[in-house]
């Protein structure tokens, strides 16, 4: 019988679209009476759920062979104890440990793997998921377009997979004119400069490189603001430093909180090589933003209209967008604003996210 106990496995917690994700639907399955506890295999906490009944246990894993074994009995034994009817695994490293755990011991849950992004790295990867597919009862992945590669790769059997996008909380990230004034203020923006706003880790796969490229291109009056922290850090700053922006560009690091953000903002831009599903254009969007965004994976399908998209890595044909998005009259933008939140109500709210995931988890449970 489904016991309402629900396991979730996640790679890490740290400020990133799955990681949030994943704490979004542990509220809301708490918020609906579910019990529901969060395994991360290690790295710094940065994400929680809000709810604080929920238990979140860092697994400490590292590279070593000795822990990865030390970390399957681990889990075996939170299993064991904790008794769920359903195990959910996010993201790569995860998913294939909540693999393993299934197949060395006894399994008497229901086991979820979800992908979240279409590159979850390379061949080898794809090779590892595609030998252990058939270890989870269904696996997933956060867009069309992600799906249909790992598909392709044969990392998913199309038997065994589905999408299942990922969730906004459309109560949480709404158009504030106060939030606007303030943070505007605080941001030293004038009435007359213009805001881009980036949010998402400084990373590779966000292509910052191309968009401050881009950046260059625009008008003195257009500031730039980027919420994210990573390993390109340094990389950005000197870019920044070596075309002369640093005037013009804040880099605020983590922020766990983004909603007031977006309605400081006169443009949301995402310039990725790559993404699953571009969780942080869905947030934009339903806080009535104006978004720009490259060809990057699922990001078209939660954009909805392809006039809004460029190609990856084309710096010329981004600045090109933001000034054609830009030079919109009011009137325009409030109504491209408030349709772009009536799309994200219409096609990503979490309620319907979650009741997605419940017809997921019950469909052919395992009895306990």
């Amino acid at each position: 019988m489904f016991n309402k106990r629900l396991l979730f496995v996640i790679t890490g917690l740290g400020l990133g679209g799955a990681e949030r994700q994943l704490c979004i639907l542990a509220d809301k399955f708490y918020q609906r009476g579910y019990e529901v506890m969060i395994l991360t295999l290690g790295g710094e906490i940065v994400v929680r759920p809000e709810e604080k009944n929920i238990k979140v246990i860092n697994l400490n894993l590292n590279k070593t062979p000795l822990s990865f074994f030390k970390t399957l009995f681990e889990c075996r034994n939170i299993i064991k104890d904790y008794q769920p009817s359903i195990v959910h695994s996010h993201m790569f490293h995860a998913n294939i440990l909540m693999r393993m755990v299934g197949l060395l011991f006894k399994k008497d849950y229901k086991l979820i793997c979800t992908a979240h992004s279409k590159n979850e790295g390379g061949a080898l990867r794809m090779l590892i998921y595609r030998l252990t597919d058939k270890l989870s009862d269904i696996s997933t992945n956060v867009s069309k377009e992600a799906l249909e590669a790992f598909i392709q790769r044969k990392a998913f059997s199309k038997f065994n997979s589905d999408v299942v996008y990922n969730g906004i909380d459309i109560d949480k990230f709404n158009f504030n004119s106060e939030s606007r004034v303030t943070f505007r203020h605080q941001l030293n923006i004038k009435e007359n400069e213009k805001v881009i706003l980036a949010v998402g880790r400084l990373t590779e796969a966000k292509d910052y490189p191309n968009l401050i490229t881009a950046f260059h291109q625009l008008p003195d009056y257009f500031k730039m603001v980027i919420i994210g922290e990573g390993d390109q850090r340094n990389n950005i700053e000197k870019l920044i430093t070596s075309l002369n922006l640093s005037s013009r560009v804040t880099l605020l690091g983590s922020i766990n909180s983004v909603s007031d953000y977006y309605s400081a903002c006169d443009l949301f831009v995402l310039s990725s090589r790559w993404e699953g599903f571009g969780l942080v254009v869905a947030e934009a969007m339903a806080c009535k933003s104006i978004a720009v965004c490259t060809d990057a994976g699922g990001v078209k399908e939660v954009v909805g209209d392809a006039k809004y998209v460029v190609p990856i890595s084309d710096s010329q044909a981004l600045a090109t967008k933001i000034l054609e998005m830009s030079a919109l009259s009011e009137a325009q933008k409030n109504l491209i604003g408030n349709q772009n939140r009536d799309h994200i109500i219409k096609n990503f709210s979490i309620t319907s996210v979650v009741d997605r995931w419940l017809s997921i988890y019950k469909s052919k449970q395992v009895v306990k």
